[in-house]
Order: structure tokens, then C-alpha cells, then sequence
């Protein structure tokens, strides 16, 4: 029996040894983690701080954290040097383009197996806890190889949002064709109040996704955002560049010269004091506006954009935030540890606190009156468009997709480029980006 009891007693000090070493192991490790200072950190501060801490009190893992609301600046020239934070939040469709960089090089780190990892301090794994569909798209799988590089973060459906206070006032019909919102245009036109307006170039990205589905379906937003030859010269490739560049001269004039990071908010308050009906944007606008002087009567409302046709379907594009771990970084595991965190019901639970939703299951019953309105949207007929164009190599002289479709839009509203000019560098952008698709 002694011997027995000695025995156990010798197994029980080798396992706290190494359970001790693996403890000081990750209290020796600091984890960089670099994220973007967005609208859901401005309505309630510390959001990244409280998660961080939250994660290196389950897992004893250290984090320096960067937090920016221009963070492609401050981290960008260290990168360069091969000096890469371990994680970072910053989604792609920026004006910055750095995640589509990173992506174009190839220089992520295949994020597949986190999806089979155990939530740190839960028995669930990360892929039974993500909801359906969120990495299953070109947002998350950028290489169509049935790879995940960028995991799914906060998401909001976006759409167009308009004063539902001001709509009740006039007796107006939310549009449910673009038939119909040309009428609303030229009638609200009349009454001095223009159609639309945008807060910069880069919301047209969502927009444009949410129209290619409802004038194509799935199939033609496959092959556009594959670079398909002569796509642009189909029946709904035209139908697409013709409703924006219809609706660029239903567009307050002003907006173009308020479109930049410093300005925005000026065309945003067009729509809250009715100098225009609608805006593209995100679930994000209500904390990002709420001190915001508005009209009398305000109140926030959000639609799918119309349909292409009578009885179409109508679609609401999800926009996804990304989290991803640069390949040249230092501590890959750990980073991978820390974005399985992410889908923790503590770290949920603290993103939720400031109406930053992560893609769980169930995880809108903890949303404000506001947000479930927002959310409600799939409830009410819209369907979901999700994913992006496809990376392709860099190319001298070959722009981004924002510079090439989105960022001519304020030129379109000012009437300097010509909708034929517009189009023409569209397609002829388009074999480029054909020719140079990253495949695996």
C-alpha cells in the first residue's frame, strides 16, 4: 500500500510540474494583438481591453494590445520590417486595403483547424458555435479552396437606412422596386429633399454586393466577383452598372465633397435631418450618430435594397468584420488560441454590451430594441448576400476593386467622369483581374 501511495504521489508532482511549466510557458508569452478602434469601441470604451483581459485569465497568456482607429497606419511600417502583431482585426473593404494585401500575398495563416478547436473554458468546439454560412464565403475562404484564412467576426446586416419618423409624416411607401424608388425620387425632389446619399465610397462595396444578387442570384455574383469574361456585357452585369449610375444622379451634390474619414458623419446627417432619403450603412450607425442632432420626428429605419423587378427578391448584404493571423508572425499558436476565444459566451457577452454582434447561434437575444429591428430584417422577406470579389495578384498599374468600381462613384455624382468611361475601366479592369485570380 505504501508503495502504491508513493507511486501516486510521484505521478501527482510530475503532473504539477508540468502543468506548472506550461503555465509559466504561457505567462512568458505576450501575444500582439492589433485591432481596429471602430464605432462599437465609441459607444462604451474598453471593449478590446476587458476581452483581452478576460482571455489571459482563462488561459494565462499575456496580450499587448494596439488599438486604432487608423491602424493600417500605425502598424503598417513594422510590418514591412517583418516585425507582424500576432492577430489582427481589420476587415477587408477598407480604403487602405490592407487586408486584401495580405491576402493577395498570400501571407495568412490558415485558420482551418480553429474552426475544430474547443473554445478556451468551454467544451464546444469553434465550428459548433459559429452560425451557418459564415465560413462558407469568399469573406473568410478568399482562395475558394475550401480553406478558411480570416475567421468571421462582428457582423451587421447592412442596407439602406432613412428616417422612418419623416416617411410616417408624409404618408410615403418604403420602396420595394427600383421602379418605385426612381418615383420617391422625383417626387421628394420636388419637396427639395434628394433620393440618396452615402458616407463614403467604401459603403458602396455592401450596396453593390446586395444589388448583384438581386439582379442575378448567387450564380451571376459567382462569376462577377470571379471576373467572368464579358460578365459586364451580360443582361444583368448592365442592369447592375446602370442602377448605380442612375442612382449617382439622384445624389445629394454635396456628398462627394463630405466622402472622406473626416467628413463622413456630415453626409450620415443628411439623411437624420432630411437632406436625403436614404443611406448605405450598418447596424453601427445608431452608436456612431446617437449624439447627433436630428429632425424632428427621427426615428431610424432600414430596408433591403428594391428589387430588380416586380416580386423579385430582395437582398440584405451581412457585413463581416475579419480576424486573421499574419504568417510571418511570431506565436502561432497562441494567436489561434485567441481567436477560438473570440466565440467564447464571455467574450459574446462583452462585444454585446456595445452592440458588436459575433456570428453565434442565438446570439441576437441579447440585442437592444434598435438592433433587434435591424437584425429582424432576414424575418421580413430580405434575403442574405455575403462574400466578395476575389483576390487576385498584384498588378502594376491594376488597381484595388474600390478604386476601380466603388471610388468613381464620387466622380460619377459630380458629373467630371462620364457613366461610359466608368464602364469601360470596369471591363477592362475586369480581364486583368481575370488573368491574375490567386488559385490555390
Amino acid at each position: 500500500m505504501k508503495k502504491l501511495l508513493a507511486l501516486i504521489m510521484s505521478i501527482l508532482m510530475v503532473a504539477t510540474f508540468f502543468t506548472g511549466c506550461r503555465k509559466k510557458d504561457n505567462k512568458s508569452k505576450v501575444l500582439r494583438v492589433a485591432a481596429l478602434s471602430s464605432g462599437y469601441e465609441a459607444t462604451k470604451s474598453g471593449m478590446w481591453k476587458e476581452v483581452c483581459d478576460a482571455f489571459t485569465k482563462q488561459t494565462g497568456i499575456e496580450v499587448e494590445l494596439t488599438l486604432e482607429k487608423n491602424l493600417e497606419d500605425v502598424i503598417s511600417a513594422s510590418m514591412q520590417g517583418g516585425d507582424y502583431p500576432d492577430v489582427v482585426l481589420l476587415a477587408t473593404g477598407r480604403e487602405a486595403g490592407l487586408t486584401e494585401q495580405f491576402i493577395r500575398d498570400k501571407n495568412l495563416t490558415d485558420l482551418t483547424d480553429v474552426l475544430e478547436m474547443t473554445v478556451p473554458g468551454e467544451s464546444k468546439k469553434v465550428k459548433d458555435k459559429i452560425a451557418g454560412g459564415f465560413t462558407d464565403s469568399v469573406a473568410t475562404n478568399p482562395y475558394g479552396d475550401g480553406k478558411t484564412y480570416l475567421m468571421p467576426m462582428f457582423y451587421s446586416p447592412c442596407g439602406l437606412f432613412y428616417n422612418k419618423g419623416l416617411f410616417e409624416q408624409k404618408g410615403w411607401e418604403v420602396p420595394t422596386t427600383w421602379d418605385e424608388m426612381w418615383a420617391l425620387g422625383d417626387k421628394a425632389k420636388k419637396e427639395g429633399i434628394y433620393l440618396f446619399t452615402y458616407p463614403t465610397t467604401g459603403y458602396f462595396d455592401a450596396f453593390f454586393y446586395a444589388l448583384m444578387y438581386s439582379v442575378g442570384g448567387a450564380d451571376f455574383f459567382d462569376k462577377a466577383t470571379h471576373y467572368e469574361k464579358d460578365i459586364w456585357d451580360s443582361e444583368e452585369g448592365k442592369l447592375c452598372l446602370d442602377i448605380v449610375a442612375k442612382l449617382a444622379t439622384y445624389t445629394n451634390p454635396k456628398t462627394p465633397a463630405q466622402a472622406n474619414d473626416q467628413d463622413f458623419t456630415k453626409n450620415q446627417l443628411m439623411v437624420m435631418q432630411n437632406e436625403a432619403l436614404f443611406m448605405p450603412n450598418g447596424t453601427w450607425i445608431v452608436g456612431e450618430m446617437q449624439d447627433a442632432k436630428a429632425a424632428d420626428g427621427f426615428k431610424w429605419g432600414m430596408t433591403a435594397l428594391p428589387a430588380a423587378k416586380k416580386d423579385g427578391d430582395r437582398y440584405s448584404y451581412t457585413w463581416i468584420e475579419q480576424i486573421w493571423a499574419p504568417k510571418g508572425a511570431e506565436n502561432q499558436k497562441e494567436a489561434k488560441q485567441f481567436i477560438a476565444y473570440m466565440y467564447s459566451d464571455k467574450a459574446c457577452e462583452i462585444f454585446a454590451e456595445r452592440n458588436a454582434i459575433q456570428p453565434v447561434l442565438n446570439i441576437a437575444d441579447k440585442l437592444s430594441d434598435d438592433n433587434k429591428l435591424f437584425y429582424s430584417i432576414y424575418d421580413n422577406g430580405a434575403k442574405a448576400a455575403m462574400g466578395n470579389f476575389a483576390a487576385y495578384k498584384s498588378v502594376a498599374g491594376l488597381g484595388s476593386v474600390a478604386e476601380t468600381f466603388f471610388d468613381p462613384i464620387n466622380s460619377l455624382v459630380s458629373g467630371s467622369l462620364k457613366k461610359e468611361k466608368w464602364i469601360e475601366n470596369i471591363k477592362k479592369a475586369n480581364v486583368i483581374m481575370r488573368e491574375n485570380l490567386i488559385k490555390e
